[in-house]
């Protein structure tokens, strides 16, 4: 069943955060991102997330300074500042943690997207946990913080090796205007580029 249809009150809520980023063109939020796996340090990143339909993505760091994630609709860049190297991925072929996100300004549909849905209140707004559709994803659960208006304010994507990728947003701005330059990756003077995982 439909979690539309299972909870009258879950199904509001989705629909009011599907029409939220269904409607945008474009998106700004500030981020803070914590990175845990068993066995590895724990870390934690911040900086500004821009996005534009369709599906184009840029990070900028703050923290580290200088590291970059840009996606283009096709392929995905990461700059890494402390060695000076930048690798390129297609963006069908990664298993990075945060093409998640991308859904933000796809089409977002949680019931074609995601099953197992479940809500639960949280003060004022809903906590959203479910499961990607289809096995073939890097991620095997997500959770979302939202709004009463709808905004997202945090998604933790946890992957079949029990790694957690835990976003929290903040200062969401919608449709502001962005230039196309900004997703068109531009190697830094001296980088070394590097395709997949070499």
């Amino acid at each position: 069943m439909s979690a539309f249809g299972a909870d009258p009150q879950l199904g509001n809520l989705l629909a009011t955060v599907e029409a939220r980023y269904n409607h945008a063109k474009t998106l700004q939020v500030v981020f803070q991102e914590q990175y845990t796996r068993q066995g590895e340090p724990h870390r934690a990143e911040g900086g500004r997330l821009q996005l534009r339909k369709p599906g184009k993505m840029r990070w900028d760091y703050t923290e580290p300074k200088g590291k970059l994630f840009v996606c283009d609709g096709k392929y995905l860049y990461l700059y890494t500042p402390a060695d000076n190297r930048a690798q390129r991925m297609k963006l069908k072929e990664t298993d990075d943690m945060r093409a998640p996100l991308a859904f933000l300004l796809g089409k977002l549909h949680f019931d074609r997207e995601f099953r197992g849905l479940q809500g639960n209140r949280v003060g004022a707004g809903w906590r959203i946990t479910a499961e990607p559709k289809t096995d073939d994803l890097p991620y095997k659960a997500v959770e979302f913080a939202v709004a009463p208006d709808g905004r997202i304010e945090e998604v933790k994507v946890t992957s079949y090796d029990q790694a957690v990728l835990d976003f929290h947003f903040a200062q969401e701005k919608v449709d502001p205007p962005l230039a196309g330059g900004l997703f068109q990756f531009q190697l830094p003077t001296g980088a070394q580029l590097t395709e997949g995982d070499q």
